[in-house]
């Protein structure tokens, strides 16, 4: 869940007022994210909602809002069209760049994917652009319309059941729509595409994105959302757009731009440690073709947007403890289906921990004790998950921890 959720109003397109809402994650923001809703949907449809949680979880800001005439949005719907859609969404990234920080990633789901894709050039601070089911041109809506396009043609207005809801729907709409081309804003908009996209899609065809993708330059990527609906209604589904979109915008945002990236792919056989330059303490680790980020929790001052030095000491132990468990359960070929480590760390008093040497009580003071738990699943015998047990202190990393290491200090002449 959202660490804080404002509800905010802006002006729209049309002078009215229009709902909005503010997902912020625990610390400072990685980016902030633009989301447009699906045609006649509102901010709050399960998708909105879902991948707005799981993004800000990730540490992204997320700002989605009702169209003019929907949701909580004031205005009249029939009085809207694909260009006050498009005008509202340059009005939302003004609000965000006068009140909070102009959005660096657009996302856009069903006709909302096309709106973004028609004012991504607009924003000069966005720097990707993701749709989920979007389709390639803007009068693919008219569909959705039926036997009721012809009474819209002849007498200018019709009322229309969209998902369950009327709307009502004029000329004019039609005649909007049918003059928005994008494939040539989409070639020109020069910002990072990502294009999500089902197979099975009954509501925009995946040609759709194969149209999307084609009009667009690098650089670009396609995700295939198998047997997903349009909607994304099963929990599982939007989940994974949020982490995959996550991962990918983290390429193209902020911390692309800051100057203060390690370089990637890292060095063979070096691990890299970095300041990013957001909060006290936030570190970006790159060991040769992975990256991640260790923190400090809040409560010392960090941002808590990775673990802290000592739980990724924890995660070292813990990991190693159950790869060599894992390797000598399929050399003596034992029944083990699974393993899990749970490591816990904390200081105590060396007079106080049973487990202690002689000579390290004798030193007294605080020493590092590390408690790990063994969770071992499979059809074993109890003499068997014994020599489990004892082969868990042969990791390598239980031996570096126990023995006396050497570590090494010099300061290198290049800069960081």
């Amino acid at each position: 869940m959202p660490a804080n959720s404002q509800k905010l109003t802006f002006s729209g397109s049309q002078g009215t007022q229009l709902a909005a809402r503010l997902d912020l994650p625990a610390g400072e923001p990685r980016a902030c994210a633009l989301f447009a809703h699906c045609f006649t949907c509102s901010k709050d449809i399960f998708a909105a909602a879902r991948i707005a949680s799981e993004l800000t979880d990730r540490g992204f800001a997320v700002f989605r809002f009702d169209f003019t005439g929907l949701g909580a949005s004031e205005g009249e719907f029939a009085n809207t069209n694909f260009s006050s859609n498009m005008a509202d969404l340059v009005h939302a990234a003004n609000f965000m760049r006068e009140q909070h920080e102009a959005p660096t990633l657009l996302i856009g789901h069903s006709l909302g994917g096309a709106a973004v894709l028609g004012i991504a050039g607009e924003i000069p601070e966005v720097k990707a652009v993701a749709t989920i089911g979007a389709p390639a041109d803007a009068e693919h809506v008219v569909q959705n319309f039926g036997a009721h396009l012809d009474t819209i043609e002849q007498e200018g207005v019709a009322e229309v059941a969209l998902a369950g809801r009327k709307f009502t729907i004029k000329k004019q709409f039609l005649d909007d729509v049918k003059g928005h081309t994008l494939t040539d804003r989409i070639a020109a908009m020069k910002k990072a595409l990502l294009v999500f996209h089902s197979p099975v899609d009954n509501t925009v065809g995946i040609e759709n994105a194969a149209t999307i993708f084609g009009a667009a330059k690098h650089p670009k990527s396609f995700i295939s959302l198998d047997n997903a609906d349009h909607l994304l209604s099963r929990r599982e589904d939007a989940a994974y757009v949020a982490e995959v979109l996550s991962g990918w915008a983290s390429r193209y945002l902020r911390e692309a731009d800051d100057g203060y990236r390690l370089a990637y792919p890292g060095k063979k056989g070096v691990v890299s440690v970095g300041e990013t330059g957001r909060g006290k303490f936030q570190q970006e680790i790159v060991s040769e073709r992975h990256r991640l980020l260790a923190d400090e929790p809040t409560a010392y001052g960090g941002l808590d947007t990775g673990p802290s030095p000592y739980d990724l000491l924890s995660m070292a132990l813990g990991a190693c403890t159950s790869m060599t468990i894992r390797m000598y359960a399929d050399r003596k070929k034992l029944d083990l289906d699974r393993v899990r480590v749970d490591v816990r760390h904390d200081k105590v008093h060396a007079e106080d921990c049973d487990a202690c040497t002689d000579e390290q009580k004798e030193k007294g003071g605080r020493i590092d004790r590390f408690e790990r738990e063994l969770f071992i699943d499979g059809d074993l015998t109890a003499e068997q998950r014994e020599s489990l047990k004892q082969i868990a202190d042969r990791c390598p990393v239980h031996r570096t921890l126990e023995a006396s290491s050497v570590i090494e200090t010099k300061l290198s002449d290049e800069r960081s």
